[in-house]
């Protein structure tokens, strides 16, 4: 299959903060895209706009359900990612993982297609090993109540993997560092998002443990840049691969950028640390580099000050985003 010229395209989790900027990125590469989302955590806001062009449809479902449809590529990017969306139901999270990437591995296998994991760093869990090279196996606990994604995750990999050894399909895992940007969801308890909002309400900034836990962020068009290198890579290159940036900071110095960025009072709030929260986080980038030629260019400043425009703009539209630092999520589960 020539993956260089136009193809159908299936994106699961389309509608979602990296699926809507992949669907929009493929779709200026002349692809056409059938993004497919349950809107669990996507939203039809983050793919208004691209309503309307010929070359991309929607489809509501849900991975954890066979799909029957015909495509050339995959990008498996389902599934929620944040601890407060993943672990409002643990069960569902782990079903979206195992049963869907048995779901979306059969319809490769049925059509031919190449299809790619998106993976994360969770699947290192805690690491002894700083920074993490894709050959280090990670310490994640099995029955904490991050189990059901980093767990989730990990046991994904195995059935690609085991799809590909078994049945000779094409897979690429990229494992996915902390990432940052325009349409992140406003209530879903990650660093950045949070800070965001609580620093352009002006109120306190909720840092857990002394802030000192450090983490790599990576802004979202630089992501996105690497999945399709990674996607329109050689047959024998699979991965796993890192992709992120691997420019560490603490949290206490992201809460001071954005207080700094956005001009708030904002003032600090210390909590305890939740339970199995990683103390370090950061990608070795060796194998990205030499691999696919992956370089991640938006520094920090220059990524949050785009993604506190856009939430500012979002936080006028109160029926967007409720005045309410964390909103819990409802989930309809089969």
């Amino acid at each position: 299959m020539n993956y260089g010229s136009s193809q159908r395209i299936l994106v699961t989790g389309g509608a979602g903060f990296l699926g809507s900027h992949l669907c929009e990125e493929l779709l200026k590469a002349g692809q056409e895209v059938l993004c497919l989302d349950n809107f669990y955590t996507g939203t039809k806001r983050n793919i208004s706009h691209l309503i309307g062009n010929p070359n991309f449809e929607v489809m509501r479902h849900d991975i954890t359900f066979p799909l029957y449809i015909e495509v050339d590529a995959i990008y498996n990017l389902a599934c929620p990612a944040s601890p407060i969306h993943y672990q409002n139901d643990p069960v569902q999270t782990t079903k979206v993982n195992v049963h869907g990437s048995i779901n979306l591995l059969g319809l490769a296998k049925r059509v031919g297609a190449r299809i790619l994991q998106a993976s994360t760093s969770e699947v290192y869990g805690d690491p002894s090993v700083h920074p993490q090279p894709e050959s280090y196996t990670g310490s994640v606990s099995t029955i904490g109540p991050r189990a059901c994604y980093d767990e989730g995750k990990r046991c994904a990999e195995t059935l690609f993997f085991d799809y590909h050894r078994q049945h000779k399909l094409q897979i690429k895992v990229a494992r996915i560092f902390n990432t940052y940007g325009p349409r992140m969801h406003p209530n879903d308890g990650r660093v950045v998002s949070n800070f965001i909002v609580q620093a352009l309400r002006d109120e306190p900034i909720t840092l857990y443990g002394d802030g000192s836990q450090t983490r790599s962020f990576c802004y979202v068009d630089d992501l996105i840049g690497g999945l399709q290198k990674l996607m329109g890579s050689p047959d024998d290159f699979t991965g796993p691969v890192n992709l992120g940036n691997a420019s560490e900071f603490t949290v206490l110095e992201l809460a001071e950028k954005i207080i700094s960025l956005s001009g708030s009072r904002s003032k600090f709030v210390f909590n305890p640390l939740p339970i199995h929260d990683p103390q370090r986080r950061q990608p070795d980038l060796t194998l990205a580099r030499q691999a696919l030629g992956y370089a991640p260019k938006v520094s920090l400043e220059e990524g949050l000050t785009k993604t506190i425009a856009y939430f500012d703009e979002l936080l006028r539209d109160e029926s967007v985003v409720p005045n309410a630092s964390v909103v819990k999520p409802s989930l309809k589960v089969a």
